[in-house]
């Protein structure tokens, strides 16, 4: 573009000077201010937000990105925009597991360019790294995690250690090329109908085993609080039973007939009854 415009501010300038058509003299005046906007124009290059540019000239890469926004560039040069945004692969993939089972994995990929290396990225893979790159790996990784694993870990809690390994993993592979892996989490995982069956039988067979562990616990320290609480009431009847002597039942017996003589109801007390105690009889 940049060539294109100085050929025709050129072209424009020779016919002017010469004249030759009158018809075309006073658009020349126009055409040469507008090929003169096109070229300074080619002096900056605009990089979108959430994009880096890199510069190749001539096919020769610049080491330095551009940053987005309005950059000053060679106007022979060509940009290219590449995105630093976070992208997601979804890939749903038919693994097997450690018992040579297949399953039906579906994991995502979250992954973004590193802006620092987007120039090493564009010359040793290009602009289409994602299925040069990241995806054979990924579906490599897959591979070779879950069949460590038995079926049983990819349907349970396991799952999202195997994620983080399968993450670990890619980072280990891609980064080096400049490519940031944030996340590989796990959608669904699909097990073959009877070993499904099977690992939920034996899942409620231990769920049951845990419950039932929990009662006897229970049980036991309820057996034991009460053991303790019986303790705890023959320990008081005893110091009570240590505590009463027959003077302090016999005096006991001498307050009661005190208040009993002094209450206005109607009664007969004899004196006098089993071991000196008085015996109340009601006097209807």
């Amino acid at each position: 573009m940049f060539i294109l415009s100085l050929i025709v501010l050129v072209v424009a300038v020779s016919a002017l000077k010469k004249g030759k058509d009158q018809k075309w003299g006073k658009s020349l005046p126009l055409i040469m201010a507008i090929s003169v906007l096109i070229a300074i124009s080619q002096f900056f290059a605009v990089v979108p937000a959430g994009h880096v540019g890199v510069v190749d000239f001539f096919g020769s890469v610049s080491d330095s990105s551009l940053k987005a926004g309005i950059n000053f560039v060679n106007p022979l040069a060509r940009v290219v925009n590449m995105s630093v945004q976070t992208q997601e692969i979804l890939e749903i993939a038919e693994v097997p597991s450690k018992e040579g089972l297949n399953i039906g994995l579906n994991v995502s990929v979250l992954y973004h360019l590193n802006p620092e290396k987007a120039p090493m990225v564009y010359k040793t893979v290009g602009e289409d790294y994602k299925d040069i790159i990241i995806i054979p790996q990924f579906r490599s990784v897959i591979r070779e995690v879950t069949s460590s694993y038995d079926a049983k870990a990819l349907y349970t809690s396991m799952r999202e250690n195997i994620s983080l390994l399968i993450s670990e993993n890619l980072k280990k592979l891609v980064g080096p090329r400049g490519i940031e892996i944030e996340a590989t989490p796990s959608r669904n995982v699909t097990l073959p109908q009877r070993l499904m069956q099977s690992i939920e039988e034996k899942l409620r067979a231990e769920q049951e085993s845990q419950r039932m562990e929990w009662i006897l616990n229970k049980e036991k320290l309820e057996a034991e609080r009460k053991k303790i609480e019986a303790r705890g009431i023959a320990d008081f009847q005893a110091i009570v039973t240590l505590g009463i002597s027959e003077q302090l039942l016999r005096w006991k017996g001498i307050e009661a007939t005190e208040k009993l003589a002094s209450s206005p109801n109607t009664k007969v007390i004899i004196i006098g009854g089993k071991d000196g105690l008085p015996l109340i009889l009601n006097a209807n």
